[in-house]
């Protein structure tokens, strides 16, 4: 098992429950005046399914071949910071440009998923 994987999935679980309950509550008026409510639940959809598949990452990490896990999680990671946390930020600012920021946090989150495609299929599992 790989303890940094595990430790940032559940601290990433966490912090969705956190954002999204915040969201719900504190910040549903702001959000619904910027008419960005849904995306800013997109962030915490997101946010959340990199959160468990953080912890699958941990999970998988002595089970698979290679660094494969490793940069699926850092990509995971710094994915989920960059993708959810800039439609937070426009969310929140409604500053457009943020919005442009969105799409390298999906490109990190799709890449983390190549790398633990790659960890998989180049295992003997």
């Amino acid at each position: 098992m790989n303890k940094k994987a595990l430790v940032l999935g559940a601290v990433f679980g966490l912090l969705t429950v956190m954002i999204g309950a915040f969201g719900a509550h504190a910040l549903k008026d702001l959000l619904e005046e910027n008419g960005r409510l849904e995306v800013f639940e997109t962030g915490v959809r997101y946010q959340f399914y990199h959160a468990i598949a953080l912890l699958v990452c941990g999970l998988l990490d002595e089970k698979l071949v290679g660094s494969w896990v490793a940069k699926a999680t850092y990509l995971f990671s710094i994915g989920v910071l960059v993708f959810s946390g800039s439609l937070y930020i426009l969310s929140i600012t409604n500053v457009a440009i943020f919005g442009a920021i969105t799409p390298i946090g999906g490109l990190m989150l799709m890449g983390g998923w190549l790398c633990l495609i790659a960890g998989i299929v180049k295992s003997k599992v």
